[in-house]
């Protein structure tokens, strides 16, 4: 899609881009080889100059070029060329305030190898982990996770990054994202029902009481949250495209679901849910 996009290019906007379409003009190569142009002379060598520039950062693999100059609620057109270098994110925390909070587990996927890191074992070793990606994929992870890794491990991450919230928004899609699961038909079987709040004393239940199974079942969750994102990913990619020309060229198939490796403790979530409500 990055090949068929002109609203990058400063004073090409969506109606533009939208124009240069309905012309058949659906590609960069369309563009520079046309005989004839909907647009000025002007902007005609202005676009060529920085599809020239375009072209040269494809070939770079050059990321950032593309993800500062589109807006954000675009960014989704960055995830077919450079799928090959995402990384699904997704963290738990003690907390929602990065300053007095805590990470537990951080999970990430990249459409092959499901990687954990866990406070306590690994969880420094996730920035050089992710320095291995071009591409962050998360749900709020530009709000949440992404600041809160930040300041927790006192490092910028470069990356560019599509926010599945705002993509989803964009569509119609409501809500956090166990909501957007739902909407898509998505069900977490025996983990339906835990969220974050629970997923803070499934951490508790691990520290105080050297429980395993407890961390093996916040791995479940949170592995479950990047599993979904791909599926996500996919399904919003294909339903921004029916907003576009390409809807019938560009679809992705939706990739099979991998296996969770962790095994959630359906018991002892009942009686952490037990005990915070004493019932």
């Amino acid at each position: 899609m990055i090949k068929n996009t002109f609203s990058h290019i400063k004073g090409v906007g969506e109606k533009a881009e939208k124009l240069l379409w309905d012309h058949n003009i659906h590609s960069w190569d369309d563009f520079l080889n046309a005989d004839t142009h909907p647009v000025s002379p002007a902007k005609v060598t202005h676009i060529s100059e920085n599809l020239t520039l375009s072209k040269k950062a494809i070939q770079e693999k050059d990321h950032a070029y593309f993800s500062k100059q589109m807006v954000s609620k675009n960014h989704w057109r960055l995830f077919n060329e450079f799928k090959d270098s995402a990384a699904f994110i997704d963290i738990e925390t003690t907390g929602l305030d990065k300053r007095y909070s805590k990470i537990t587990t951080i999970v990430l996927y990249d459409g092959k190898n499901i990687k954990h890191f866990v406070s306590g074992i690994n969880l420094f070793d996730f920035a050089p982990e992710a320095n291995k990606y071009k591409l962050f994929i998360s749900y709020n992870g530009k709000t949440f996770d992404i600041p809160f890794l930040e300041y927790f491990l006192n490092r910028k991450f470069t990356q560019s990054h599509i926010d599945l919230r705002y993509v989803l928004k964009g569509l119609g899609f409501q809500g956090g994202l166990k909501s957007c699961e739902k909407q898509f038909g998505l069900s977490r079987n025996e983990l339906d029902g835990v969220d974050g709040y629970l997923a803070v004393w499934l951490w508790m239940e691990y520290k105080k009481r050297k429980n395993e199974n407890a961390l093996e079942t916040l791995l479940a969750y949170n592995t479950e949250d990047v599993i979904n994102l791909e599926f996500l990913m996919h399904k919003a990619y294909n339903l921004q495209l029916e907003k576009t020309p390409f809807s019938q060229t560009h679809i992705l198939p939706i990739p099979p679901r991998p296996k969770v490796p962790f095994k959630a403790d359906t018991e002892l979530v009942k009686k952490i849910i037990q005990r915070i409500y004493q019932y």
